[in-house]
């Protein structure tokens, strides 16, 4: 089944980046591979999208990434010092000109009082220039939420 709203989206991310003549390169964390899963799920997408990292666990994302363990002890996985790193990995282990990283709390539990279920904090940055990132609270439940990041983090990536 297609959902029709992820499919358009990734449309115009795709129109957005062959437009500028561009690639992009995920790092996933509680999306699971979603992001990746949806840009390539578009016709055409392999002349604008790279590569996709799913990195569940901390040590993925330090091994693959490169992201410190000085973060991760500081920040926490769901941070966006982590996801900044996270970008900041894509790019140098990518072609990409542009990344995006994600890392929450989907639940329906690990969440706590400083980072609840629903939390989720998300990277872009593009290849040379700067890295802006920002912490979003979603509700519903872990599918919604992960569907909710996914749109979030392809939507703003053209912003």
């Amino acid at each position: 089944m297609i959902d029709e709203e992820l499919h358009a989206l990734s449309r115009r991310v795709g129109d957005w980046l062959a437009a500028r003549g561009a690639t992009l390169a995920c790092a996933e964390s509680c999306t699971g591979g979603w992001v990746a899963q949806t840009v390539t799920a578009t016709a055409g997408s392999s002349g604008w999208f790279d590569r996709g990292f799913v990195t569940y666990s901390n040590e993925a994302k330090q091994e693959l990434l490169g992201v410190t363990a000085a973060t991760l002890a500081r920040h926490g996985a769901v941070s966006e010092e982590t996801v900044r790193e996270m970008v900041a990995g894509t790019l140098a282990h990518s072609r990409a000109r542009y990344a995006l990283a994600v890392s929450g709390v989907a639940g329906p539990g690990g969440g706590t009082a400083a980072k609840p279920v629903g939390m989720v904090c998300f990277a872009w940055g593009e290849r040379g220039g700067e890295v802006r990132s920002e912490t979003v609270r979603f509700a519903g439940d872990r599918t919604g939420i992960r569907r909710q990041a996914v749109i979030r983090a392809l939507a703003e990536l053209m912003t």
